[in-house]
């Protein structure tokens, strides 16, 4: 215990090491940095409380159990075999966002009081802006903005809500919360923001495809498998997860299809497969949770998977649009194969991770009689394998040879591709591992003849409907075009009622500045520097104004007048008239 660490610390200051090294030393750190923090994970006793004082509170900065370790494992299997994948990049900031993004996962999922998970959850947001904008396009500098203001406004809606419950309970632990007043409703939606809900998810459809190569497979593990994690430890078996979850499983398969950015696919897919988490999480029960937590794991790997073989023929191509690939598998046999792999775990074939995950929250659904529930995640098993297991292997691999040829990819993107495919045929063949490190005891058989003839042959069927309307026309053809989502009805009047006050306002500060600080502002200075003297030339002019006193010498009585008053010094006769004046003047008011 006492040669511990808490796991987020190995991360987040181990970053600030990687500027200081170069070339291979900068290497070997990097892909020793995850290792480091696994063994020191493993090392930490179960049911181990790190806390520490801040103010009048005291943080628990690490807390242990089952729920918080399964993420855990898995956030540092991501970084590990991100690193590996991203070590052709000579640039430093890469390294730095990613550990310090990972680390703020880490962070969050063992935080057990809610000022230490919203310190972490808030770094989030930093580490993963950073690894978008480190394309240095006009385009993701633009997504990040987006994601960054979508983010800022859910973290404070987020802390509003603990603020609230803090108020309200006179406690920070962060456990179960439950729909019970405002707090928790607001805690609730901030941590919705993230899990990138219906309405609000299209910052990560729209960040994602513009990161880096590297910044989408880390932005894949991450945001919102932290914010699964926080739903699962929050707000379990909340009935109104379920049909969030369910449209979050349903509507990204109509955009997919449509797609033809094959990244922003896989990020469609992505709020897919994150439905069927939601969905075991609002069943509640031992083993729908089970299966929201062992679908998370293995997402983080098929789909990393997935988003490291299109990053492969982005980086030897520069493209990634359907409409521009095809016939990639004669040059790039290896990266198709790996492709097909991550396709077959997150279609769910036997064998492969997704089926030994997905089906657990369907057979929850099942065991609930909730006929509408499993059938609309009948529906989207269907739907994702179609558009995430078939669309992208066939139209960056197969189907028109666009003549492309190109090398394979990078030795050390294979590496880390060959080691992400074995876990996922690892994970789908010898469940058990996996299963033992569930948040409950796993009592679920997922090779039985029904699930497996069931699955096979939705698989075959769907198949079989692609091959068909494709063959026939009815297909969707594949376009270059800009398709819409949701953010248009925001980010359309949004753009126009910032510059509708734009106009009006400017105009009101230009119109108030001519007005206030050059007329009005002027004036009252021109008036302030000789108010004095006119006030006591009008005062005295009525008494010189005779015949001893004729206009040429008024006016240099005036001018001496003027002088007097400007230097702060006056003759004494002049002294005493105006204060015999004063008097006379005072005494007649009076």
């Amino acid at each position: 215990m006492d040669n511990v660490l808490p796991p987020f610390m190995i991360f987040i200051l181990g970053a600030f090491v990687i500027p200081f090294l170069r070339g291979r030393a900068r290497s070997v750190y990097v892909v020793a940095l995850p290792v480091a923090g696994l063994i020191n994970l493993l090392l930490i006793p179960a049911d181990t409380v790190m806390t520490a004082t801040f103010l009048d509170y005291r943080l628990t900065l690490v807390r242990i159990d089952r729920l918080s370790l399964a993420f855990g494992y898995i956030f540092h299997i991501a970084a590990f075999v991100t690193v590996i994948y991203i070590l052709h990049v000579k640039k430093s900031l890469e390294y730095v966002a990613g550990f310090v993004y990972s680390g703020a996962a880490l962070g969050a999922v063992f935080a057990g009081d809610l000022f230490t998970f919203f310190a972490f959850w808030e770094t989030l947001t930093v580490g993963s802006v950073m690894l978008i904008w480190a394309r240095r396009t006009k385009a993701s500098s633009a997504a990040g903005f987006r994601y960054l203001l979508v983010h800022v406004t859910g973290g404070l809606t987020l802390l509003a809500g603990i603020v609230m419950m803090v108020v309200e309970t006179g406690s920070i632990h962060f456990g179960l919360i439950g729909l019970n007043g405002l707090a928790s409703w607001l805690i609730f939606l901030g941590i919705g923001v993230n899990c990138a809900w219906p309405f609000l998810h299209t910052w990560l459809t729209d960040a994602y495809p513009e990161a880096t190569i590297g910044g989408t497979v880390f932005l894949s593990a991450f945001t919102t498998k932290t914010a699964v994690y926080a739903l699962a430890r929050a707000y379990p078996g909340t009935e109104l997860l379920i049909w969030i979850g369910v449209a979050m499983a349903a509507f990204p398969i109509f955009f997919a299809v449509i797609e033809n950015d094959l990244r922003r696919v896989l990020a469609y897919s992505l709020v897919n497969q994150v439905g069927f988490m939601v969905v075991g999480i609002g069943i509640g029960t031992e083993l729908a949770l089970n299966g929201a937590v062992a679908h998370a794991c293995n997402d983080v790997l098929f789909k990393g998977l997935l988003f490291m073989s299109m990053g492969a023929v982005i980086h030897r191509t520069g493209k990634i649009n359907a409409t521009d690939l095809g016939g990639l598998y004669k040059s790039m046999p290896w990266t198709a194969g790996f492709c097909i792999v991550g396709a077959a775990s997150i279609s769910a074939f036997p064998l492969f991770s997704g089926f030994v995950s997905k089906s657990m929250v369907m057979s929850a659904a099942g065991e609930g009689h909730m006929v509408a529930v499993w059938l609309v995640l009948l529906f989207a098993s269907a739907g994702v394998f179609h558009h995430a297991g078939i669309k992208i292997p066939f139209f960056a691999f197969f189907g028109h040879d666009a003549g492309h040829r190109v090398k394979e990819a990078p030795k050390h993107m294979l590496v880390a591709m060959g080691i992400t495919a074995f876990l996922c045929i690892f994970n789908g063949t010898f469940y058990k591992p996996l299963y033992s490190i569930l948040p409950y005891p796993a009592l679920y058989e997922p090779y039985t003849l029904s699930h497996v003839v069931t699955q096979t042959e939705l698989l075959f069927y769907s198949a079989l409907a692609f091959t068909l309307l494709l063959l026939s026309g009815i297909y969707p053809a594949e376009m270059r075009a800009i398709n819409l989502d949701f953010d248009w009805f925001y980010r359309k009047p949004l753009v126009r009622l910032s510059n509708g006050l734009a106009v009006m306002l400017n105009g009101m500060n230009k119109v108030m500045d001519r007005l206030l600080v050059k007329e009005f502002t002027g004036a009252v200075n021109e008036a302030s520097i000789d108010a004095t003297a006119r006030l006591a030339w009008v005062a005295v002019v009525p008494f010189i104004k005779n015949k001893d006193n004729p206009y040429p010498r008024r006016e240099i009585f005036k001018k001496k007048l003027d002088a007097a008053f400007a230097t702060g010094t006056s003759p004494v006769g002049l002294f005493a008239a105006c204060a015999g004046l004063f008097i006379v003047m005072l005494f007649a008011l009076i």
